[in-house]
């Protein structure tokens, strides 16, 4: 590769990346801001994160997501794991994988919509339960589109010779399969907890009195106008998931390829 190509292309990969982070890099810089109504920066301040730590409405959004984050990955992980073993191994795979993206594309207030009818339906009060159901639906396609991808290079011979040594079908997936597979299958679940974290609308469909998640109290706020507090959520929020991110990652790094 020619230096000017190399060197243009640096330029290029250095614009996406400053377009996609700056406003992040400006969110955490005004987090710090002393002026209330955040217009310009005024002074360096840590009052607003003593105002988020001490709001209890906020403490109690963030439990509720975490709960409902929890949850939604662990099952979601389970059933997208399954349907992913299935996809590679049974026939009809084609055509349930085509659903499982049809699953994707569909909009999430279509979905929000869906589940509540099929909830009011079924006579189910709304609260942690329905949005943490909510989010399995919101989440499987992901995670066994994740792991169908791990499969796609999966050699079953292994499988088989466990099996020819006297190992049973339940005893080769723990010991064979899962381990193989096991990259594919914490990428999965990542991308199910953040997933889970960030919605808004389909919880804003599930939730009911006392289910409130931190994006929707966050969406509650903004309603009158940003302010550092908010800031100071966000760049906690930020930080606190690419953390998990960067383990996640670390772990799938050491995993047996």
């Amino acid at each position: 590769m020619s230096g000017g190509r190399a060197l243009w292309l640096r330029v290029w990969a250095a614009v996406v990346f400053g377009y996609l982070y700056l406003p992040i890099l400006v969110l955490v810089v005004f987090s710090f801001n002393s002026q209330k109504l955040n217009l310009r920066w005024q002074g360096f301040t840590l009052d607003w994160y003593k105002v988020l730590f001490a709001d209890t409405r906020i403490q109690e959004a963030a439990v509720n997501s975490l709960v409902v984050a929890g949850a939604a990955t662990s099952v979601s992980t389970v059933i997208g794991t399954l349907l992913a073993l299935a996809l590679a191994r049974y026939r009809l795979a084609q055509p349930a994988q085509l659903l499982l993206y049809i699953a994707i594309i569909v909009p999430e207030v279509v979905l929000g919509i869906a589940l509540l009818i099929w909830f009011s339906q079924l006579g189910i009060t709304t609260g942690l339960l329905t949005v943490a159901a909510g989010h399995v639906v919101l989440c499987t396609p992901f995670v066994a589109l994740t792991v169908r991808a791990r499969l796609a290079g999966y050699d079953r011979t292994f499988e088989e010779a466990a099996m020819d040594l006297g190992a049973r079908e339940w005893t080769t997936f723990w010991r064979v399969t899962l381990p193989a597979i096991w990259p594919g299958v914490l990428s999965g679940a990542l991308l199910a907890f953040t997933l889970s974290l960030d919605d808004y609308v389909v919880a804003l469909f599930t939730a009911g009195p006392g289910a409130t998640t931190l994006p929707l109290r966050i969406f509650s706020m903004v309603r009158f106008s940003i302010t550092p507090e908010i800031n100071a959520l966000s760049t906690v929020w930020v930080v606190g998931v690419s953390l998990i991110l960067l383990v996640g990652q670390m772990c799938v790094k050491k995993s047996p390829s």
